[in-house]
């Protein structure tokens, strides 16, 4: 499975989401703002959804020209940006990532969760909590979709460091396991909190 590659090429991400390339920090707002537009994404304009090929083609420009700290960085953004359910536990924002993936992205114009009957749509991916032991402080979290290693780790993170309350969490990647940095089709995630 190749990062940066849409599973289908009819996939949108809303606007509130692809912002986060933008609120990530302050600095370098504007290369941030020259790739999306290079990647004809227009956040001044009154679309609200864009292609997410085209999203996915500015994590690479991001990766190549500014480095995979910044990717990071702009994962961290995105439980501030996009939507997300209601989440009072670190398992509840775990668990509930996968549908907060799905609330942000739509396929031929249908957004991918049905907060009402709780139906999902197939075609991006999953996020999915495999542990979670709470006794432990240890949780493992696949991340199965075409979004850079580096933007994940920085998704989980932030959720994290939100929900665990403790500063010496810690989130990394399993790489006794496949990653997409090495050609597979996910990224394992260890969470220690």
């Amino acid at each position: 499975m190749s990062v940066y590659r849409a599973y289908n090429p009819n996939v949108e991400v809303n606007k509130n989401t692809i912002g986060s390339v933008i609120r990530a920090l302050p600095v370098g707002e504007d290369i941030r703002q020259e790739i999306l537009l290079k990647n004809n994404i227009d956040l001044a304009s009154d679309k609200e959804w864009f292609n997410q090929q085209l999203w996915l083609n500015c994590f690479s420009d991001i990766e190549n020209i500014l480095g995979e700290t910044i990717l990071h960085m702009i994962g961290e953004s995105i439980p501030d940006n996009a939507y997300f359910p209601e989440i009072n536990t670190l398992e509840e924002a775990l668990k509930k990532l996968d549908v907060a993936y799905h609330m942000n992205h739509r396929l031929n114009g249908k957004i991918m969760y049905d907060s009402v009957t709780g139906k999902m749509l197939e075609g991006i991916g999953h996020y999915t909590l495999t542990e979670f032991d709470e006794e432990k402080g240890y949780a493992v979290m696949v991340c199965e979709n075409p979004y850079p290693s580096r933007f994940d780790l920085g998704i989980i993170s932030r959720l994290v460091k939100k929900y665990s309350h403790n500063p010496n969490s810690k989130v990394y990647l399993d790489i006794t396991k496949e990653t997409r940095l090495e050609g597979g089709r996910s990224c394992t995630y260890v969470i220690e909190f």
